[in-house]
């Protein structure tokens, strides 16, 4: 059995929730798996494997995300990391690729995470702020483009991939 992280960023559940779907499936394939807001993780030393999920807006990550990976570079180093993101809607939002922002790029090769998965996002408008976000909320690109069978597929196949020989 491996002790998994799966830390989760954004802001209005969506990412949290995919992180709950990839932990059930981690921990149907036998792992102990702790499901944490990435603000609320200070340290990755206790785990084997950690997934880092965050939310895309304006094609970035959210910041606490971006900390939890850059605060524990080289315990990351040692462990086998999957990234994932999601956001972005409207049709075709399941298959959408989108490529990490530079500085997560960077970090990710770093630590030598496994290629960045992309999942379609939700926007909810009664969930979202600001002119522009509702002004978007209103249009086609509103409304829930998460694959779940595609968010469980990957979650399976991490948890296959997923050792004990890390060392700690």
């Amino acid at each position: 059995m491996t002790a998994v992280l799966v830390a989760h960023a954004g802001k209005t559940g969506g990412t949290r929730e995919i992180a709950e779907v990839v932990s059930q499936e981690l921990r149907a394939l036998g792992h102990t798996v702790d499901t944490r807001d990435a603000a609320d993780v200070a340290d990755v030393s206790e785990y084997s494997a950690v997934v880092v999920g965050s939310a895309l807006y304006y094609s970035r990550w959210r910041p606490s995300a971006v900390r939890l990976l850059q605060r524990n570079v080289a315990a990351l180093r040692e462990r086998q990391v999957w990234l994932f993101h999601s956001g972005p809607c409207g049709p075709g939002a399941s298959l959408a690729h989108v490529s990490l922002p530079a500085s997560v790029a960077l970090l990710a090769a770093s630590v030598d995470a496994e290629r960045t998965t992309t999942f379609g996002g939700r926007l909810d408008p009664t969930l979202v702020r600001g002119i522009l976000p509702r002004l978007m909320a209103r249009g086609p690109r509103a409304g829930d483009f998460r694959d779940w069978p595609r968010i469980r597929t990957w979650a399976r196949d991490v948890g296959h991939h997923v050792s004990a020989d890390v060392s700690l």
